[in-house]
């Protein structure tokens, strides 16, 4: 039997909140400091030559929640991604990935920001496995488009939910 699909946020806390550093320094959170958390993965479907990567927020205050990262085009022989690779200048994102636009129309991770005192946000980790080396959209294409796109060429998709809160 083939193992099971996964992706895994390494470093969320054992109570599976992020950890302080994850949240977003732009938004104005307490020792937010947009680093994104280092992601592992395992049993890739078969024919996997590429992955896409977003991360989404369904319990945003908004009618559409919010993406606060996706990258595509990882390729399909990587099974992790150091915490920080979400940073431009981190020089730690893979070369072949390709960062799209996320809902601040930014090209790199941005971390949560719930509005204080919400209920705790579940933000959602979702690795798709597609059958194609390049997903060919535009590069100024949103995630939702990009999403989208992806669905005639996926092979498998694996979630992993990590909390956010301010109080």
């Amino acid at each position: 039997m083939a193992e099971k699909f996964t992706v895994k946020v390494e470093d969320s806390l054992e109570n599976g909140f992020f950890a302080p550093a994850h949240y977003s320094k732009m938004f104005g959170v307490e020792g937010g400091e947009e680093v994104s958390p280092k992601i592992t993965w395992s049993g890739v479907p078969a024919g996997t030559k590429s992955f896409v990567l977003t991360i989404f927020d369904p319990d945003a205050p908004t009618e559409s929640g919010f993406w606060h990262w996706a990258i595509k085009d990882i390729p399909g022989n990587i099974s992790s991604l150091e915490a920080d690779a979400g940073n431009p200048k981190s020089g730690l994102m893979p070369k072949a990935v390709i960062p799209m636009p996320n809902d601040t129309r930014l090209t790199q991770y941005v971390g949560p920001a719930p509005v204080k005192g919400d209920a705790p946000h579940n933000y959602h980790f979702i690795l798709t496995a597609l059958d194609v080396e390049t997903l060919d959209i535009p590069l100024e294409s949103t995630p939702a488009f990009m999403d989208f796109s992806m669905i005639e060429h996926t092979l498998g998709k694996a979630k992993f939910i990590v909390k956010g809160q301010q109080l």
